[in-house]
């Protein structure tokens, strides 16, 4: 009993620390609200209009993937109830995985339960502990971890700069160099240049490893990602991770490449051999996103003009120069950035301010993530908000 005594106060104490740096975050109930904007309710009743998502492309609510859902449901499987291995396939896995594949033009695809799952399993499985990860300063947390646990050495290059990484690239080595990086970073909003980092994994006979969680419905003429953005083949990038909760608006996550890359992850890669398979329900949701986002140039248009529009007011902060959906604007401390997203909490906007350890210390922001399910009078709406800072 004493040592829980002990437990206890160590725990308050950090948590005390952690709130008195301006830290704490706290899990905040939303009600949805019936129609395809993404309006939510409060657990005081409050009406928000929601800038946080990232539903791009606004197909989180889109009848279709419900009904698709729903028709998976009524067959009476709410879960795969087991491990892919272990007879947790279904065949709307198989279809869905095979509809990716032809739609990114490579020759397989592998789902996993998420992006951060995917992440992990990717490096874990395919990087040595001789190896090296050259990752770059910004991408996610989920790239750090699953560096951290393939035992691989890791060294983290400034933000985008080429010279950087091309300098890291030369040094000697044992084993492969493996660089790791974001299509759209998902803080910034701003895009990895893509054409010099497959220019340098070929100079060095390097792997790289492209996370399109962020790209994929929103870049590129049909919305397949940075390689189609850029106009690179799609043998440029051998592995590429997208998720399936953000543009697609359903859940889960897919790593695409080669045949013989998924065959060995299908071995090798811990989170996808020990977690349990997607419900078919989403996978059935995610067929019905993919046929949409088929013809779903209308969409990434409005997000332009939305974009277009916001960045044109002029405010207290520092817009970050973003060409995407992910608009930030750079508040600096975390009291800042609190107390603007109060603010825009008192004109009815929904929008976290974003602190560290998510970004740098001293680059707390309003993230604020534009979807096609916004309105122009919901721009107005925020933009009077920001106007009030």
């Amino acid at each position: 009993m004493e040592n829980d005594s002990n437990l206890e106060e160590l725990w308050q104490e950090s948590l005390a620390q952690w709130t008195a740096q301006g830290r704490e975050r706290r899990l905040e109930v939303l009600t949805p609200l019936p129609g395809q904007r993404p309006l939510f309710r409060d657990a005081e009743g409050k009406t928000l209009l929601s800038f946080a998502s990232n539903d791009y492309l606004g197909l989180s609510h889109h009848p279709a993937l419900a009904l698709a859902a729903q028709r998976v449901l009524q067959r009476g499987e709410a879960s795969s109830a087991s491990a892919p291995l272990l007879g947790g396939e279904r065949s709307l896995h198989q279809v869905l995985a095979e509809a990716l594949a032809r739609w990114l033009g490579v020759e397989a695809v592998l789902l996993f339960g998420s992006g951060y799952l995917a992440n992990l399993g990717i490096l874990q499985a395919l990087v040595g502990p001789k190896d090296l990860i050259l990752l770059d300063r910004l991408a996610h947390a989920s790239l750090i971890d699953g560096a951290r646990l393939s035992g691989a050495r890791f060294q983290r290059y400034r933000h985008n700069d080429m010279e950087h990484l091309a300098r890291l690239l030369a040094a000697p080595r044992k084993g492969r160099a493996w660089i790791v990086t974001e299509g759209v970073f998902s803080m910034d909003g701003d895009l990895a240049p893509l054409p010099e980092l497959c220019a340098l994994a070929r100079q060095q006979d390097a792997g790289l490893l492209l996370d399109e969680a962020h790209a994929l419905g929103v870049l590129g003429a049909t919305g397949r990602g940075s390689v189609e953005h850029w106009g690179l083949s799609t043998d440029a990038v051998p592995v590429r991770m997208g998720t399936l909760g953000k543009a697609f608006g359903s859940y889960g996550a897919f790593v695409a490449g080669s045949r013989s890359l998924i065959q060995w992850l299908t071995q090798r890669a811990r989170s996808f051999v020990f977690h349990t398979a997607l419900p078919a329900s989403q996978a059935a949701c995610s067929l019905a996103a993919l046929a949409i986002l088929q013809d779903a140039a209308p969409r990434r248009r409005h997000l332009d003009l939305l974009r277009q529009q916001l960045q044109a007011l002029e405010v207290r902060g520092h817009w970050l120069p973003s060409s995407t959906p992910i608009q930030g604007l750079l508040l600096g401390s975390n009291e800042r950035a609190l107390a603007a997203a109060g603010v825009l909490r008192e004109h009815g906007i929904y929008c976290p301010a974003v602190r560290p350890p998510t970004v740098p210390d001293g680059s707390a922001r309003l993230r604020i993530s534009l979807s096609a399910a916004h309105r122009f009078p919901d721009l107005h709406l925020l933009g009077k908000a920001l106007l009030a800072l």
